[in-house]
């Protein structure tokens, strides 16, 4: 049977006990209780019942006591029902007990999962069945869903009665609507729109737009924020009186959403007056402190710029070992000039020195991994400045949370002070697999294995293996930051990558060269001073390109089938020469170091500061190649309107060539190797394709044709019927710029892990010898066969192009080195040069980083503004991968 719990037959316990005491038969004044029974007690003995009331053998039975017993009985809520019967002294308690909990049970929840509710409720199987404890444990549940906006959330609890006097509890619950801030109403502002003063408050109004935001949600606490908030604005504008008189939140009509109305008090608004300061501090004189406030006597009154004058200067006390500075300051209203004066009062106190450096939290990482990072040692004088960096450089380990702070308390006197850091440590290791698919690798699928804080030494291990349809690798390496417990960082590298590099074949993305280098690096870093450092490599690697014989290589013997003979080479006419160039085996031994400069406050996810980076690389140690490569970038990272954050890089490069490659001048060979070339695009400037920018050759099929003139020509064929390909050859030189700025979004937002940001990215790739391009100008000095099959030269053998005869019409060619059999080679083709110049490519666009629940997801949208002649545009691109 199931029933509702608290229905309209519900009463009260002293009602039941009036009523039962009514029922009663009275009683005789001078009746003595001469014994007592308990009937109808299950789990309870009798001597337990007895136990919760005063009746006593041997006292007068009244009406009084029998009352007072009933309410005790029923106090207990331990009874269902409970009556009193005296018979001449015999006096008879008969109770039903209440029945015992055997499960709880939602329904309807769907908004809020079961784990988020059941905390909340107190009651528990087992237990005795209240009823006060089910109204309790209703409003708790009620009250949960008004924390998560739902106001006309309704819970109504029944019970399922079963055998030996047991219940389900069943709370069936309505959540109803979100319920939303429909309107925000400000009553009294003359000076600022309402629109002025609702972009202050941290609650906003419902708008279609706003489904990724809780702001127009509904929240009792952020209605007293914004009060708070709209406050600190007024006072940030010189409204020194400003008050608000009432907020009050009422329920539409619907009893879904709320109307807030705001009634506002603006005052007069305020002038700075004189504006000084005093100090009892011997090192801080007022004369000059007082030039250092950046408030002067005219300006409007600024609440925001007193607070943070009382923290610099509290700062700047700690420069100087003041750890406890008291700065306080002092307010003179003049209500006849408006004017506001103010005394920055700094007391006196004592210099003050570390006494003790106390690490807490940490349970695998060592102390000493953490105390190296301070920029304090015990017994040195305090420094503010030094504490806020120490905090940095931890934080920047990524071992522990991130609101990591140092607090300072006070030591055992009153000069002596303890730097404590309570950190709370993050999972460190990482085994992951990933799979996914990018527009710039197709199909991922990734392994590794990494320990940023291997044995708790910070030590950095790691493996990792990578599939795509373009490249493979496995890479192994290890790193020790502080090598002999000495601030010298030292790692190896250990690497095999296999890359697939491809062109562009009418837009389908074709395998070029593969490319197979093996090898390992070894460096070392060293700081200079806190924020410069030097960093030195050494690598030695073995390259090993080719190219698919059966595709790209001749057919020297005529059998139609390439590369299966020693005599078969690499076929410029099929491959580009710049292809052909590229092949071969060779060793790069290379030597560089890396002067770099960082001041960020966070080296995993910075909101300020800034890192330079000059580094030079010299191949030549060994080895068969050589040259001499210098690389710069530098970026810098400001907070700017509020928690916006905007991001300024810049990098730049050149490699020089240190032997001669080419043979004879004008034979298209650049000194420096295709596989040692810069490259641009995406993902370094996006709204570009994957080495979308720069030098590069375009292969197009022509079609007989004729001149203006009416002479035979050969003429690029139209989109529809000619086939291109598109090879990038890089460049000696580069540069590269981007200023992004990330966008804060509200609290819902920053839950579902998204960071949208807009961009701006220009740069360019250039400097690289022009290949000798396959012309149809090349085409005459071929051999071809005459009318009867014989050799007819017209120039130098040479592998046969010529498709067309001198009137333009299509002709058989053939091979004068090949006895007249027929060139595979049977389309015309012209190669063209494009890109080559130092103009810059400019895109802008926006992205969205999204730590999705099924992996970290990257989109962005960019439209290339400047280009070039050749260069290959993208509008979207994306990269997405699961881990499981």
């Amino acid at each position: 049977m199931c029933g509702t719990i608290l229905s309209g037959a519900a009463v009260s316990s002293q009602a039941l006990a009036q009523e039962a005491a009514q029922a009663a038969p009275a009683a005789p004044a001078e009746d003595i209780i001469r014994t007592i029974v308990v009937n109808g007690a299950q789990r309870l003995e009798p001597t337990t019942v007895l136990s919760y009331m005063k009746l006593r053998t041997g006292q007068p039975y009244t009406q009084e006591s029998a009352d007072q017993a009933l309410k005790d009985l029923f106090g207990t809520e331990l009874f269902k029902d409970v009556s009193i019967r005296n018979n001449q002294g015999a006096v008879i308690i008969e109770v039903v007990e209440n029945p015992v909990i055997n499960r709880i049970l939602l329904e309807g929840n769907k908004r809020i999962k079961e784990d988020k509710i059941y905390p909340e409720i107190r009651l528990a199987p087992r237990q005795i069945f209240t009823r006060s404890k089910v109204r309790a444990d209703v409003a708790r549940i009620v009250e949960l869903y008004k924390r998560k906006g739902r106001f006309a959330a309704n819970v109504e609890p029944k019970m399922v009665q079963l055998d030996q006097n047991r219940v389900d509890i069943v709370f069936e619950i309505n959540e109803g609507p979100k319920s939303k801030v429909q309107q925000i109403n400000i009553i009294g502002n003359e000076e600022f729109s309402d629109g002025k003063l609702r972009g202050e408050m941290v609650t906003k109004q419902s708008r279609f737009y706003r489904f990724f935001s809780s702001s127009d949600t509904y929240d009792p606490d952020r209605l007293a924020f914004d009060q708070q908030k709209l406050r600190q604005f007024y006072l940030t504008e010189g409204y020194a009186d400003f008050r608000v008189i009432s907020a009050v939140a009422e329920l539409t009509p619907d009893k879904r959403d709320f109307i807030i109305t705001y009634v506002l008090e603006e005052g007069e608004r305020y002038q700075f007056g004189e504006v000084s300061v005093e100090s009892d501090i011997r090192d801080f004189t007022p004369e000059f402190l007082t030039p250092q406030l950046p408030m002067k006597a005219g300006d409007f009154y600024d609440a925001k710029q007193v607070e943070d004058t009382v923290e610099r200067l509290s700062e700047t006390a700690g420069l100087f070992g003041y750890a406890f500075a008291d700065v306080r300051p002092q307010f003179t209203r003049n209500k006849e000039t408006l004017t506001m004066d103010v005394l920055f009062q700094v007391a006196e106190s004592d210099r003050v020195y570390v006494e003790r450096i106390d690490i807490n939290g940490n349970t695998l990482t060592q102390d000493k991994v953490v105390r190296r990072e301070f920029r304090l040692n015990e017994g040195d004088a305090f420094n503010s400045f030094q504490v806020k960096r120490s905090a940095n450089r931890i934080k920047s380990l990524g071992f522990f949370q991130e609101d990591l702070e140092i607090e300072q308390k006070q030591g055992s006197a009153p000069d002596r002070i303890i730097l404590e850091a309570n950190v709370e440590e993050k999972a460190t290791g990482e085994l992951q697999l990933s799979a996914g698919f990018s527009s710039v690798e197709n199909f991922i699928l990734q392994a590794s294995v990494r320990q940023r804080n291997f044995r708790g030494k910070g030590q950095e291990l790691r493996a990792s293996v990578s599939y795509s349809s373009y490249s493979q690798s496995i890479e192994l390496g290890f790193t020790e930051p502080y090598l002999f417990d000495r601030n010298i960082a030292v790692g190896v590298d250990l690497f095999r990558r296999d890359l697939n590099s491809f062109n562009f074949v009418n837009n389908s993305r074709e395998t070029t060269f593969e490319q197979l280098t093996t090898g390992f690096q070894v460096r070392a870093g060293v700081p200079i001073t806190e924020y410069l450092s030097a960093s030195f490599r050494y690598g030695l690697s073995q390259d090993d390109v080719t190219l698919e014989p059966s595709l790209y290589f001749t057919d020297s013997n005529g059998d139609g089938i390439r590369g299966n003979s020693n005599a078969d080479a690499c076929d410029p006419l099929i491959a580009g020469r710049f292809l052909c160039d590229a092949l071969g085996n060779r060793t790069t031994s290379s030597v560089g170091a890396s002067l770099i400069y960082d001041d960020r406050d966070n080296r995993i996810r910075p909101t300020r500061g800034q890192t330079v980076v000059g580094s030079v690389d010299f191949a030549g140690l060994g080895g068969s190649v050589k040259y001499l490569r210098g690389r710069f970038n530098a970026s810098k990272h400001w907070r700017v309107l509020g928690d916006f954050i905007f991001t300024a890089k810049a990098e730049g490069g050149y490699i020089h060539p240190l032997e001669k490659r080419s043979q004879t001048p004008g034979d298209g060979i650049d000194d420096v190797r295709l596989t040692d070339r810069f490259f641009l695009g995406e993902p370094q400037i996006r709204g570009f394709d994957i080495r979308g920018v720069g030098p590069r050759v375009v292969r197009s099929t022509t079609i007989p044709g004729l001149d203006t003139s009416g002479n035979p020509i050969n003429m690029i064929a139209d989109a529809s019927s000619a086939t291109q390909t598109d090879d990038a050859i890089g460049g000696r030189a580069y540069y590269l710029g981007r200023a992004e700025l990330e966008i804060p979004l509200g609290s819902g937002a920053s839950e579902l892990g998204l960071r949208p940001s807009i961009f701006l990215d220009v740069g360019a790739v250039f400097n690289v010898t022009q290949p000798l391009l396959l012309t149809d100008a090349q085409t005459q000095s071929f051999s071809t066969l005459d009318s009867q099959g014989n050799a007819s030269p017209t120039g130098a053998a040479a592998p046969l192009y010529l498709t067309t005869d001198a009137n333009g019409a299509a002709a058989t060619t053939f091979d004068a080195t090949t006895n007249g059999i027929a060139n595979p080679i049977a389309t015309s083709f012209t190669e063209r040069f494009f890109g080559d110049t130092i103009s810059p490519r400019l895109s802008v666009g926006f992205g969205v980083n999204w730590n999705s629940p099924f992996g970290p997801f990257r989109i962005d949208i960019a439209k290339a503004l400047l280009k070039e002649p050749g260069d290959d545009t993208k509008l979207f691109t994306f990269n997405v991968g699961t881990q499981f």
